[in-house]
């Protein structure tokens, strides 16, 4: 009785751990600014897709399927496009010794606004192409329009990367959540008014012109302005060149779905898969947004192979987040048909069945979700583009193989092959750096396998009806 009396949680007990909980997240050391910068960007993401959702609800009532079929083609290539001509400069800032240097910065930000001007032309000259490719005559007016937003967003000024360097996400955050409700607030308001397509697109240029307004308005820091540092331009593009060959790899993970399937379904039923997506993408949305931002400046300043108090603590915010990450998938492999009956009307049921489909194949993506920052921190851009170039390669071939065998479920499952045979790739770079968990990847392995097997076989009607199509 004496050693239970002494484990009995007191109200005094308890309130001396929270206090404790909260001193260490107000102190002003690395992890504590970690968590608090993983907590404000879980919270403004949560919070932006609860906007999101709610304008897309909104919307899909004012606008027709094939309106989101032809948003996500335009999508597909504007993103294409970005990634495509991604030199690293957010990683570059963030992990680079020079990342505080104004010379540094506004050399990476003269590159930006070049990049940005470039893009947009190439969303013009694409345009008439791309329509006659899809048979969609609407993108050759679509395209240059909302290129825009990719010449407008080449303004904005590094001190969003600074912020995202030093770990000081909160007012990052807020303006990006502002920008955001601007952007859909004008979608709304146009798609009432006009029920058109181009209530996406202005929209869209609405939201980015105003994070370029509020960033540069009330972000901290000295005004970038053009500059050319041959030293800076130097380490920017030696950095840079594999984080450009990794994101040209990286538009195929995850934009490469669209681009194909825009040849295998009509603009209607990619609409449909687009809602799906939507839905089930969240959590790995999510893990990306926490991870691209804390996880550099942790790996650079407290690297887990440098002292054991290191990796403890790496450890322990792995198994949150990934815990975090793994419930909301399997919350939404096993209730997202009834949530997308609940949610949409009857044009959208088939979204059902493919919001389950996505959450499952994303799971062994999520395992590995943690690792591959540790490379980019140790500025190692040359092994992430290895992995992710075997990653992009399987994918691609596997996505497309399904795809003419069985497809679109045939092309999902695809993916998900290839999400496990490129497993040992992710492991290798884990290892390289020092970041590798086993005991992690055993235990959401097992839980990833238990869930999917559990939420196809609830789900199984839904999904022959898309085996079916």
């Amino acid at each position: 009785m004496g050693d239970l009396a002494r484990l009995r949680v007191t109200p005094e007990s308890r309130a001396t751990m929270t206090s404790s909980v909260l001193l260490k997240l107000a102190g002003g050391g690395l992890f504590a600014r970690a968590m608090r910068g993983s907590a404000f960007t879980a919270l403004g993401y949560v919070t932006s897709q609860a906007v999101r959702l709610a304008s897309n609800l909104i919307l899909t009532r004012l606008l027709f399927p094939e309106a989101f079929g032809l948003m996500a083609l335009v999508t597909v290539f504007m993103v294409g496009l970005a990634m495509f001509s991604d030199v690293g400069l957010g990683p570059s800032i963030m992990q680079n010794k020079r990342g505080d240097d104004p010379h540094f910065l506004d050399t990476a930000w003269t590159i930006q606004v070049i990049r940005g001007a470039v893009l947009w032309l190439g969303t013009c000259a694409l345009a008439l192409p791309v329509a006659a490719f899809y048979g969609a005559p609407a993108l050759g007016q679509l395209l240059p329009v909302a290129g825009l937003t990719l010449l407008i967003a080449g303004f904005n000024p590094t001190r969003i990367e600074t912020a995202n360097r030093h770990l000081a996400l909160g007012l990052v955050t807020l303006l990006d959540l502002a920008s955001q409700v601007v952007g859909i607030a004008v979608m709304v308001a146009i798609a009432m008014a006009t029920g058109s397509v181009w209530a996406l697109v202005w929209g869209g240029i609405a939201g980015q012109a105003t994070k370029l307004l509020l960033t540069t308005a009330w972000l901290p820091g000295t005004r970038n302005r053009f500059r050319w540092d041959r030293a800076a331009a130097t380490e920017l593009v030696r950095f840079g060149k594999w984080i450009f060959l990794s994101t040209a790899c990286g538009f195929l993970l995850t934009q490469g779905d669209k681009a194909i399937l825009g040849r295998y379904l009509s603009l209607e039923s990619l609409g449909v898969y687009n809602i799906g997506y939507f839905l089930a993408s969240f959590p790995m949305l999510l893990a990306g947004a926490v991870t691209g931002r804390v996880l550099i400046p942790l790996y650079r300043d407290s690297h887990p192979g440098s002292a054991p108090d290191n990796a403890r603590k790496l450890r322990r915010m792995r198994y949150v987040l990934s815990a975090t990450i793994a419930g909301l998938l399997a919350l939404m492999a096993l209730i997202g048909v009834p949530l997308v009956g609940l949610l949409y009307d009857a044009r959208y049921a088939a979204a059902g069945g493919i919001v389950v489909l996505i959450a499952c194949l994303q799971m062994p993506q999520m395992v590995g979700q943690t690792y591959d920052q540790a490379a980019l921190a140790a500025g190692d851009s040359r092994s992430f583009f290895l992995v992710m170039a075997g990653r992009a390669a399987m994918q691609t071939a596997l996505f497309l193989l399904g795809a003419e065998i069985g497809g679109l479920v045939g092309a999902l499952a695809g993916q998900a092959l290839a999400s496990v045979l490129v497993y040992p790739a992710v492991v290798w770079l884990a290892r390289k750096h020092g970041a590798w968990d086993a005991w992690h990847d055993l235990v959401f392995w097992t839980f990833g396998l238990s869930v999917c097997g559990l939420s196809l076989w609830v789900n199984w009607a839904a999904i022959a009806i898309l085996i079916g199509k």
